[in-house]
């Protein structure tokens, strides 16, 4: 009869310790760097809004959050990393929109694919960013009524951020609405693109505000924001509906994912953390400067917004045929 107290007692001692134990591992995240992917190269808004979350997870985490820049395939190749990493919450991956709607464009290998809407964990939507119409200097062209007198010709030419980018889906909207023959010219990540349209090699972009705003009125003509209503970033700047070119409205966003997997616990402390950090002022006039205005909201609202773009452009490419240059 001891005995068999002396098991239950023993039994129900290494069941709280295995209680305490569990607890205690999942109250120690993060136990070590997390890295944080982005799938562009470094220098665009993406990569620039990593960092800078980067910095104030790691002051608030206690560990180093490190940015790991994994370009190539429009994103894919850096997505899929995280796809394949373990879901414990020590690699993550900060993604534009293209993440929703680069593999409708892109013929993808078996083994570079990856699930948009259930291959992942959504943690939190960190921003949303008007897109604009914009030209080079060097090109002449100053205004929408030039651009699509110019672009029927089919000797114009537009830069995006890569194939499946929504810039690129935007391109090709302007097309159909207006009636032009802009040739798509994919670049690796905005900085490259934005490059060449400063430096007069590409005549138009349709591009994101902050990687522009520091050419416009020099080396850049911003025409137009494909929105329904002006930006505040750029309130003097009409939108296409205001010009004649209807229904032609795209903009960019960007979120936080996981690997599929992830615990509640640890989404949930991400999310926490993240919300807060968007409400810093500092954060919040950093962000502007990449013509990115604040998000947050619960893992849901990612969700929701990642699987309307997956819907709404997987029928847009299908109808406009786009594919990749």
């Amino acid at each position: 009869m001891k005995n068999i107290r002396r098991q239950v007692v023993i039994a129900a001692a290494l069941l709280a310790a295995a209680q305490m134990s569990g607890s205690a591992l999942a109250q120690a995240y993060p136990a070590k760097p997390i890295t944080l992917v982005v799938a562009y190269p470094a220098g665009g808004d993406t990569d620039a809004m990593a960092r800078l979350y980067a910095d104030k997870l790691s002051q608030r985490l206690g560990q180093p959050v490190v940015v790991d820049n994994r370009p190539g395939a429009s994103g894919t190749i850096g997505t899929v990393h995280v796809a394949k990493a373990a879901p414990d919450g020590y690699t993550l991956l900060l993604a534009p929109n293209t993440f929703a709607i680069a593999q409708f464009v892109l013929k993808t290998a078996s083994g570079s694919s990856y699930d948009v809407l259930n291959g992942f964990t959504p943690i939190v939507q960190t921003s949303v960013q008007p897109m604009f119409v914009a030209t080079s200097q060097g090109s002449g062209i100053k205004d929408i009524k030039t651009l699509v007198s110019q672009g029927k010709s089919g000797n114009l030419t537009y830069a995006s951020p890569g194939s499946g980018s929504p810039m690129h889906i935007l391109g090709e909207m302007f097309n159909k609405a207006a009636g032009t023959k802009l040739g798509h010219i994919p670049y690796k990540g905005v900085a490259p693109a934005v490059n060449d349209l400063i430096g007069g090699h590409v005549p138009t972009t349709f591009m994101t505000w902050g990687p522009i705003a520091p050419y416009s009125g020099t080396k850049v003509n911003v025409l137009a924001v494909a929105d329904a209503q002006r930006s505040t970033l750029a309130p003097n700047v009409p939108t296409l509906g205001e010009l004649g070119i209807k229904d032609v409205e795209v903009s960019a966003w960007q979120g936080l994912f996981g690997p599929k997997g992830m615990s509640p616990e640890t989404v949930k402390l991400l999310n926490t953390h993240l919300n807060e950090i968007l409400k810093m002022p500092d954060v919040v006039s950093k962000m502007a400067t990449f013509g990115a205005l604040p998000a947050g909201g619960e893992p849901a609202r990612l969700a929701r917004t990642n699987a309307a773009d997956y819907n709404r452009f997987g029928k847009l490419i299908k109808d406009l045929g786009i594919q990749a240059d």
